[in-house]
Parts: structure tokens; C-alpha cells; sequence
């Protein structure tokens, strides 16, 4: 797959199959159209292309509406790669961009710059200038400029339409197991090893303090989760807080992860947590040695939960 920053950075004198959105999350729903897109275009001798945008539209156009991404603009476009793309193009949305109308994106987007052959989108897609554009417009575009189009239908599983606003709620509720149903994958946390107060050390757990630059990403619900995470290629378990510590009267939020059976130094080293399951909401303690108890039962049942989870993947 190649990566390429801005439509006007593009160019192929190819025909393309070609599909858009900004697919936060990269979900289930999200993989059925992608890997429709790249089986089609591959039987049809042509080129697929994913249009995506960042930042998300939302953030440009409401400033004031705070919105937390399931994905990073680099997660995303790492879990893009495994779909089988031959191009994302990431577009910078602007206010400008924003005003860009329907005809004038089939026209000379679609049309002119990605010789565009078919259009695959999801259900109730819509584009341009003040969203203007719909399926029924796509359709008589279409025509004009001799290229087919295909809405997909809303994607279920177990009778739930899958959304990423879906999953969002998921996580910000702690309903971790919904969220990667949705999601096909565990949900990640991409983060820089920063040092902490060495508190978890003296009492037994010392935590990797995971720092993580990007002020969009969504962060889930304050608790104790179950992870994972890839370390100099060997897989490491563990289990993960998010919150303030109000046992030690902290005052903002930290992610704090203790890793089973391992001591390496890791400072300074980005590393990828994934998130398989919630343990337990945060909560305060009386003193430190109760805290302390209240974590050696976390680990045990974490580590249940990884014994149980290997047995059955085995």
C-alpha cells in the first residue's frame, strides 16, 4: 500500500476503484466495504484507493465539539495496510476543502484526478459542501461521467448496526468486550514509556508510564484493564490503570502499565498496548497497603483470564 499525503500528491493514469470516508476504528463494518474494494478492483485489473481525511472533519467544522478518535491518523493507516490497498491518500480537511461542492469533488477529484472506475460507499454516505451530496446524486454523477457506483448496506452483527460512535460509547462505558467485537481487533493504545514517581515499584508493581502525544485519541473509561503488548518482538501480558490514583491524591489522569514477568528497561521506547479485558473500576483506597492487596488480586485474576485465553487459542 502507498501512502500518500494530499489528493493533489497523487497521480495515476490508471482506472481506480475507489471508496471514502474517514473510517475511525477501522471496524468490522468498515473492513467488509474495504476488502469488497480491493477483491473487486483486483478482478478488474484496476487500482483501490481509500480517500480519507485528517483531521477529522468534525474537528474542523466544530471547533467547540470535543471529539476523541478510536484510532490515531497512524493507526489507522497501519491497519489500512492489512486490508490490501494499493493507495490511501490522507487529505488534509480544511475549512476550505470543507466548501468544495458535490459536483465540483466528482468532477475534479473523481473524475480528473483518480480516472475513477467505480465508486463503493457505505450506507447513507454523504459528501460535499455541507454534505450536499448523497447516493442519488452519486448515481446521476455517475452516468454523466461513465463510472458505476455501490452503496453497501448497513453492516450487522448480532443485530446491531455497527457504528464508530457505537464503539466510542463502548469504551467510554468500560464495555471493553462490545467495543472489540465491533471492532474485530483489541483496541491499542500507542504511547511513549515515560518515567513515573516509582511508586508501583516500592510496593511490588512497578508500571511503564505510557505517554500519549496525540490529544484526540480517545482514552477509555478510568479502571484496570487485562493487556498485551509486542516488546522487542516477544509477547508480553499484563494488566493497565487508567485514572488519577486518588489513593496517593493524584491530580490528573495517568496510564500505567505492570507487565508480567518482565524486567526489562523500556524508557523512552514507544511501544503498542492492547486492551483484551476490563477488570475493575478505579476506586480509592484507605492506605497504600490496601491498595497493595487490591492489586495482588488484580494480577491473579489477570492472569486467569491470560491462562483461560491461551488454553482456548491453543
Amino acid at each position: 500500500m502507498k501512502r500518500i499525503n494530499s489528493i493533489s500528491n497523487f497521480s495515476t493514469t490508471e482506472k481506480t476503484f475507489v471508496t471514502i470516508g474517514t473510517f475511525d476504528g477501522v471496524h468490522f463494518g468498515h473492513q467488509q466495504i474495504l476488502k469488497k474494494l480491493v477483491a473487486e478492483a483486483k478482478n478488474a485489473g484496476k487500482k483501490s484507493v481509500l480517500l480519507t481525511f485528517f483531521p477529522h472533519p468534525r474537528m474542523v467544522l466544530q471547533k467547540n465539539a470535543k471529539i476523541a478518535l478510536i484510532n490515531t491518523i497512524d493507526e489507522r493507516a497501519n491497519l489500512l495496510e492489512k486490508i490490501g490497498l494499493d493507495y490511501l491518500i490522507i487529505h488534509p480537511f480544511s475549512e476550505e476543502f470543507s466548501k468544495t461542492t458535490a459536483l465540483e469533488f466528482v468532477e475534479n477529484i473523481l473524475v480528473k484526478k483518480f480516472h475513477i472506475s467505480k465508486l463503493i460507499i457505505g450506507y447513507d454516505h454523504h459528501f460535499g459542501k455541507n454534505r450536499e451530496g448523497n447516493i442519488a446524486q452519486l448515481t446521476a454523477y455517475s452516468k454523466q461521467y461513465n463510472f458505476t457506483v455501490e452503496e453497501i448496506p448497513a453492516q450487522d452483527i448480532d443485530n446491531v448496526s455497527v457504528s464508530s460512535t457505537k464503539i466510542r460509547t463502548a469504551l467510554n462505558n468500560g464495555n471493553l468486550a462490545t467495543a472489540n467485537h465491533f471492532l474485530g481487533y483489541p483496541f491499542m493504545l500507542n504511547g511513549k514509556v515515560e518515567n513515573g514517581k516509582q511508586l508501583g515499584g516500592k510496593i511490588g508493581f512497578p508500571t511503564a508510564n505510557i505517554a500519549i502525544k496525540e490529544s484526540y485519541k480517545l482514552i477509555p473509561k478510568t479502571g484496570v484493564y487485562v493487556v498485551k503488548a509486542n516488546i522487542n518482538n516477544k509477547v508480553v501480558f499484563g494488566m493497565m490503570n487508567i485514572g488519577y490514583r486518588p489513593t496517593i491524591n493524584g491530580n490528573h489522569q495517568t496510564i500505567e502499565v505492570h507487565f508480567f514477568d518482565f524486567d526489562k528497561n523500556i524508557y523512552q521506547k514507544h511501544i503498542t498496548v492492547q486492551l483484551l479485558y476490563f477488570l475493575r473500576d478505579e476506586q480509592k483506597f484507605n492506605s497504600i497497603e490496601a491498595l497493595t492487596l487490591q492489586l495482588k488480586k488484580d494480577e491473579q485474576l489477570a492472569r486467569n483470564y491470560i491462562s483461560k485465553k491461551l488454553e482456548i487459542s491453543n
